[in-house]
């Protein structure tokens, strides 16, 4: 793709992000200007579970950042010595 057309795209894209923000704000306002507060209750809860549901099939384990190999800690003996006490 030549330039341009991933600059339209991207930035066509933001314009929708943007739409979307706007949209989204008035609604809020209108439902608390005219004292629906349930039906934001209801989108509220919505918007949290729709959230932790994304946050719950993202594959975070697959990153780039997990696929280096980590360098083992050694193992300690201060897990096997008794702790101190204050007295």
């Amino acid at each position: 793709m030549s330039q341009r057309i991933k600059h339209n795209k991207a930035k066509r894209s933001r314009g929708f992000t943007y739409l979307w923000i706007f949209g989204l704000a008035v609604l809020i306002f209108l439902l608390i200007y005219f004292e629906q507060t349930s039906l934001l209750y209801i989108l509220a809860t919505l918007g949290v579970t729709i959230l932790l549901v994304i946050v719950a099939l993202a594959d975070l384990g697959q990153s780039e950042l997990s696929a280096e190999p980590k360098a083992q800690m050694p193992a300690t003996t201060s897990a096997a010595a008794p702790a101190k006490t204050r007295t």
